[in-house]
């Protein structure tokens, strides 16, 4: 029998103040009192958010008690079902928590509803929204309920309901079917500056390039892309809906569309890939805590490899724009290398421990984040694309990774999920070669990647004679209220070996005057190998520090291999095109 559900009403009174009102019918069961709770954090943003504190004025029929940080317990009075009644402050512009203003809202589960500590059995959750006269609509990737009123969704479980955000207000929606299944680009904050005809033109292509390499779409009923533009950044997946923020104007210059739509088809790649086809440790959840997992390199990683690549493969970017061949394409596959190479962290620690690591180390970055940790978004991408170079070779491009991908999702896409082992056997299986070393130098040891093998295999090499010949000394800076300050000193460069530290006011080199927009002026005077002095301020007090500057780096940039060989050129045209 299917447990009573539970029932919320959802409110904006007053949508210009940022408040959600909440109205929660629960049942009892017979209970003198129940114990509610709310989750710390949301999956997909492997962070404990703590989000209950944006929980106020708490009320039922009888006395309601906060019995820890994001617990309450709520007495019954006997009384067969109970509403307790909440205000949640809703003003945090991201894809993972809650904003209210007087033009819509956007509402995540996890920071909005409260439900049962300890529930023995799946439950239904129902949810109303009641909308300000001015709004006309609500849209999520949640079912409406059948036969109800407008605004009203059924979730079949509280999963479902953390997974299904809610976007209130007056968007633009366009829509299109692909196999009979209607898809919605749902747009708020456009104005007249985006263009909605090209984009969901664009994002249709890529959603019927997706459902080719994985031979059919995992859902049913529904997807619902919500692009919020916002002047903000950021992507969070769902299983039937994801939300992205960006600019209204991303449509009027090619670099930021080609960021968008790298950020769209990842979102829309992680429908297959940790939404369904999972680590094991992801699910069930336990909102409570964080749940780590070495297997980030693939949940993430392998994801932002095929975004940037479907893109491609769906005739949206030129060859030179996905390479990086031609220029410095942010989102391209030089980008990402050049991204790796300049970060001292991927000498520091593996890939598969920057994973486990998430929730202490990449929400919370600090100064010296990029010398003691390496993303797994962008470690996780290069491993995928050495990984996929070296399937092609071991069957002469008759498999690739789009067959490690559909096998998995055949095979761990159900209740469990994936170990890290299973993916690497799977991989195996493929290749019909043993990876064992190639996985324990890439993933689990920090360290360099080798390229030479894909390199050969695609005809490709990197650009030479790219070192600039102009004088490093390796720090980065920000200039705040006039003073040139340092923000980051990276392991390996003059700064460190000079004795730098972040917060130290440059003032002069060699004794003359260096104002604050002037740092990479000053060095175009100098070679590589002259020693500088550098008068520094450190708290307050002056010191002389001496450099010997370096050359500054060449760029990881990708060109083709002079003299490639038909075939490789063959390989370098398969692999692009699936």
């Amino acid at each position: 029998m299917t447990p009573e559900p539970i029932r919320y009403t959802v409110s904006f009174p007053a949508p210009h103040t940022h408040y959600a009102v909440v109205e929660a019918d629960f049942p009892t069961e017979g209970r003198a009192a129940i114990d509610l709770f709310m989750p710390v954090w949301t999956p997909g943003s492997y962070l404990v958010r703590e989000f209950a504190r944006h929980v106020e004025d708490i009320a039922g029929p009888a006395p309601v008690t906060r019995t820890s940080k994001n617990r309450w317990r709520a007495e019954t009075g006997g009384a067969d079902r109970i509403r307790v009644t909440y205000r949640v402050y809703c003003r945090e512009m991201s894809v993972r928590n809650n904003w209210v203003e007087a033009d819509f809202a956007l509402l995540n589960g996890a920071p909005t509803f409260l439900t049962l500590a300890n529930d023995p059995a799946p439950r239904p959750h129902e949810i109303t929204v009641i909308l300000p006269e001015a709004w006309k609509t609500t849209m999520s990737g949640m079912e409406e309920i059948p036969g109800g009123a407008a605004h009203c969704y059924i979730a079949t479980d509280y999963d479902t309901l953390v997974d299904s955000p809610l976007l209130c207000g007056n968007p633009s929606i366009r829509s299109f079917e692909v196999d009979g299944i209607p898809h919605f680009l749902v747009t708020e904050g456009g104005d007249d500056i985006w263009d909605n005809t090209k984009a969901a033109a664009d994002v249709e292509k890529i959603v019927r390039r997706y459902r080719d390499m994985w031979g059919g779409l995992p859902y049913q009923n529904k997807f619902v892309f919500l692009n919020l533009l916002t002047e903000t950044g950021g992507g969070l997946e769902h299983k039937n809906s994801f939300t992205i923020m960006a600019s209204r104007w991303a449509t009027r210059t090619r670099g930021a569309y080609l960021k968008w739509l790298d950020l769209f088809s990842h979102e829309f790649f992680h429908a297959w890939n940790v939404k369904r086809l999972r680590p094991v440790e992801l699910g069930p959840f336990n909102y409570e805590a964080e749940n780590p997992t070495r297997s980030l390199w693939v949940a993430e990683g392998f994801t932002e490899y095929y975004g940037g690549l479907t893109v491609h493969r769906a005739g949206l970017t030129t060859q030179a724009e996905y390479l990086g061949t031609g220029a410095d394409t942010e989102g391209s596959l030089s980008a990402l290398i050049q991204k790796l190479q300049s970060t001292p962290g991927r000498l520091a620690l593996s890939v598969a421990q920057s994973s486990f690591d998430a929730w202490i180390r990449l929400y919370r970055p600090d100064e010296n984040s990029n010398n003691v940790t390496i993303s797994y978004y962008v470690k996780g991408a290069v491993i995928a694309w050495l990984l996929d170079a070296k399937i092609r070779r071991a069957t002469n491009d008759a498999k690739s990774l789009d067959d490690v991908m559909r096998l998995a999702f055949g095979r761990f896409s159900g209740e469990r999920g994936f170990t890290p082992e299973e993916i690497k056997s799977t991989t195996e299986e493929v290749a019909g070669i043993t990876l064992a070393e190639f996985f324990h130098n890439a993933v689990e040891t920090p360290g360099e990647l080798d390229y030479a093998e894909a390199l050969d295999w695609f005809g490709l090499a990197f650009r030479a004679g790219t070192a600039s010949g102009k004088a490093y000394l390796g720090c980065e800076t920000k200039v705040d209220s006039g003073r040139l300050l340092v923000s980051r000193v990276p392991r390996g460069t003059p700064a460190v070996d000079a004795g730098l530290n972040v917060d130290d006011e440059i003032l002069a080199i060699d004794d003359y005057r260096v104002r604050a927009d002037q740092l990479a002026t000053k060095l175009e005077n100098y070679k590589p190998g002259d020693r500088i002095s550098l008068l520094i301020a450190r708290r307050d007090k002056l010191m002389t520090l001496t450099a010997t500057l370096a050359e500054e780096p060449g760029k990881w940039q990708l060109e083709y291999m002079p003299g490639a060989t038909s075939d490789q050129k063959a390989h370098l045209q398969a692999w692009l095109r699936n």
